[in-house]
């Protein structure tokens, strides 16, 4: 398959280029952060997004979403990159709509489904537990209660779990941390009783939630996929989030490059533009190598999830462990480039830093997944 957008998803960037770069620029970031917004991202925005159908992206058209792929995904994600726009796509429109969508059970999809193509239900999905992303490692306990289960434990890092209105919770039924069955996927409202959330603003101005859980009640009709096999399910979403990640870092890359670059055509020192020394030149085009490359194995990663997901992980893992590594190099170079001023903060070039060092931490790093890459080989 070739390494091309076709014509339809071409004219899905630039519609989401034109909403993206006209309501939702850095400076729209910025001013989130300034204020202190408890929500961390722009309702009204977001429900122009769900008017456009973005939204529902993923969601299946039975259901009032497009019925589109992870490519579309993934370029959406780039354009959200490109101006570091905050908005709950990747946790509501992703990684939820494709939980509910391949694990849902016909009266789960029909209840959340529509509302969140319609931008209306906000769901995240409340995973990892400690520092660092491992999913085997969860050990928060799912026990047997009556008909249900009571849940207890913790989640840390849950994106947009501060105004989620459905949590999709990993929890243990059987077997023990680092093993692969035992583990049951939860639909829980936040607003349950034993529910404690805590806001946490992150580095990048994002926001995401610590969630505690003492003996929520959950009943045995909320149960997302099959007892004990939930990870069969996370498996899939998971990569789905990682590949769009990685497009996310590719938009955010680009744009940093682009800024950079003409940074150097106006910077003058010695007389000349500092673009004119090549030792400058050498770095830049080493970067803009870089991201075409990354560009390359994401949009690859992209297109095995929609045709062959089930042998999809081993590009997934190529393509979020570059991506990252590439956006540090991007906004290493950034700030460098643009000497001292690229350290304050009345310049953009900080954001951009700053959201790449979450992205690389989101749904593992490259060593993660350079050492998940060297397992599925045999290493």
């Amino acid at each position: 398959m070739p390494l091309l957008l076709t014509e339809e998803q071409s004219m899905l960037r630039d519609s989401a280029r034109g909403l993206i770069s006209d309501h939702a620029p850095v400076a729209h970031l910025r001013a989130l952060r300034d204020s202190r917004d408890g929500t961390g991202f722009s309702r009204e925005l977001w429900a122009t997004f769900a008017e456009m159908g973005f939204a529902g992206l993923l969601v299946p058209e039975e259901h009032g979403g497009s019925g589109l792929g992870a490519v579309e995904a993934g370029v959406v994600m780039e354009e959200i990159g490109r101006t570091l726009m905050p908005s709950p796509f990747l946790s509501s429109s992703v990684l939820a709509a494709s939980a509910l969508t391949h694990g849902g059970a016909t009266a789960q999809k029909a209840e959340h489904l529509p509302k969140i193509a319609d931008g209306s239900r906000l769901a995240a999905l409340a995973l990892d537990e400690g520092a660092k992303h491992r999913p085997l490692h969860t050990a928060m306990q799912a026990a047997r209660s009556g008909n249900g289960f009571k849940l207890n434990g913790a989640k840390a890092l849950v994106v947009d779990g501060h105004v989620a209105d459905l949590l999709i919770v990993a929890a243990r039924t059987g077997g023990s941390a680092g093993e692969r069955d035992g583990l049951t996927l939860f639909l829980v409202d936040p607003k349950a009783k034993g529910i404690a959330i805590e806001r946490t603003v992150m580095v990048d101005a994002h926001n995401a939630a610590r969630i505690t859980f003492d003996n929520v009640e959950c009943d045995a009709d909320h149960v997302l996929g099959e007892i004990d096999r939930g990870y069969d399910l996370l498996d899939g979403v998971l990569d789905l989030g990682r590949a769009t990640v990685a497009s996310e870092t590719v938009g955010l890359s680009e744009e940093v490059f682009g800024r950079t670059v003409a940074y150097l055509k106006e910077r003058k020192q010695f007389g000349k533009a500092i673009g004119e020394f090549q030792a400058l030149q050498h770095r830049a085009a080493h970067l803009y190598i870089e991201i075409e490359i990354t560009r390359a194995a994401v949009l690859k990663a992209l297109q095995a999830l929609d045709t062959d997901p089930a042998n999809a992980a081993a590009l997934v893992a190529v393509a979020k462990a570059r991506s990252g590594a590439t956006a540090t190099r991007a906004v290493q170079e950034g700030v460098q480039m643009h000497g001292g001023m690229g350290m304050t903060d009345q310049f953009d070039i900080g954001f951009f830093m700053k959201r790449a060092r979450v992205c690389e931490e989101l749904f593992g790093d490259a060593n993660y997944h350079a050492d998940r890459l060297a397992q599925m080989r045999g290493y």
